[in-house]
């Protein structure tokens, strides 16, 4: 006898394929790649946001160091007038002034030749520098207090004296120009 059995027509085979179930998606998998997506694109917005932040913190901290230090080495020279070199010294406080104050120095520099060669040698020193605001055209308004130490001319007395001043300095280029020089009472 053969093993293979004949179906007649209409008859009911013995072994049916059975309906399969409906393949369910796995919902898992999109959700996850979607929620990774999501998280990264936040991520990155966040670091960028801190990136640019601490950048523009960054600068601003130069720029300000940058007008400290150049407002604290004008106002030392500035406040140690040599009256054995009074044209250098004259020459050298012009090339650092612009505008107002630049002008002001420039119509009053033999007065100011004169003042300096005849007066006693003093060295002035820095005793603090901040910044008390900056401008809307760039320029920076630093509060100055300066100490002038000055010697009689035979040496027994010692004159000091503090002196507070606003100092307005303007970036001209590459680097700072004071605009105005205004002593503070």
């Amino acid at each position: 006898m053969s093993p293979r059995r004949r179906f007649d027509k209409g008859e009911t085979p013995l072994f049916s394929e059975r309906a399969q179930p409906p393949r369910r998606r796995r919902l898992l998998l999109p959700v996850a790649a979607a929620s990774a997506a999501v998280l990264a694109a936040a991520a990155i917005t966040v670091c960028t946001v801190v990136l640019i932040s601490h950048e523009t913190q960054r600068r601003a901290t130069i720029k300000e160091a940058a007008v400290l230090g150049y407002v604290r080495s004008f106002m030392t020279e500035f406040s140690s007038p040599d009256p054995f070199h009074a044209n250098d010294y004259t020459d050298r406080i012009l090339a650092q002034t612009t505008g107002e104050f630049g002008q002001q120095y420039r119509n009053n520099q033999n007065e100011i030749l004169i003042g300096v060669a005849r007066s006693e040698p003093t060295a002035g020193t820095v005793l603090e520098a901040g910044i008390a605001r900056w401008n809307d055209d760039g320029s920076a308004d630093v509060l100055v207090v300066t100490k002038f130490t000055s010697k009689s001319t035979d040496g027994k007395f010692v004159a000091e004296r503090a002196n507070r001043w606003v100092v307005t300095a303007t970036q001209e280029g590459d680097g700072w120009k004071i605009s105005n020089l205004t002593p503070v009472l």
